[in-house]
């Protein structure tokens, strides 16, 4: 288990060439192979998860299962994102898709949570980037897709993330990438475009 500091920016769709540009004087290199990823994400009936990420509540966590559409990776993740007082961690395992089929009619039980049914899906472009010792994740064509009813909702704005050290010294953070920051979930993003509209 390895803590990371992670802070997320909003980028309106408008901006998006912008941001490219401010990367690209900042030298920034390519890290892998830009690739489309698609996670279903799971909660319980009372939508813990999502109410825990909203109010911050710690520790809490994020269950998904995800793929890579598009790629040769054929394989499906089992992953339990982990936010806690000390930071923040994934944990990660290969899964059967007979398995797949099983989580989604049962679900999954957790002991924070309880039964936990899927409930949203999550599609969207990635590009991976490096500056320094900071990783650097752009997310384009954002789609958010109710699992039960196939309604979908399409975000033209971008999702950037950074990662790195629990050490790294946050006004250093902040002087490498002077926007403003946000508190922001894909899947909890998902439940207001979907559930509360």
């Amino acid at each position: 288990m390895s803590f990371r500091k992670e802070e997320k920016l909003y980028i309106k769709s408008d901006h998006i060439f912008e941001f490219k540009k401010f990367l690209e004087r900042r030298s920034v290199k390519n890290l892998y192979k830009p690739r489309k990823i698609k996670s279903l994400y799971f909660d319980n009936l009372n939508f813990d998860m999502y109410n825990d990420s909203i109010e911050g509540v710690v520790p809490r966590k994020k269950i998904r299962i995800r793929e890579y559409p598009e790629t040769d990776d054929k394989k499906f993740y089992l992953e339990v994102k982990h936010s806690s007082v000390e930071g923040r961690f994934k944990t990660r395992k290969v899964i059967e898709k007979e398995k797949i089929e099983f989580f989604k009619k049962a679900g999954f039980f957790d002991d924070r949570y309880g039964t936990c049914l899927p409930n949203y899906y999550v599609t969207y472009d990635r590009e991976y980037l490096l500056m320094n010792d900071v990783r650097i994740s752009i997310d384009t064509n954002l789609l958010y897709q109710d699992f039960k009813s196939n309604l979908e909702y399409d975000d033209k704005n971008c999702i950037v993330e950074l990662k790195t050290s629990i050490n790294k010294d946050q006004d250093e953070l902040i002087n490498d990438f002077p926007f403003q920051r946000i508190r922001f979930s894909k899947y909890c993003y998902a439940v207001e475009c979907l559930h509360y509209k």
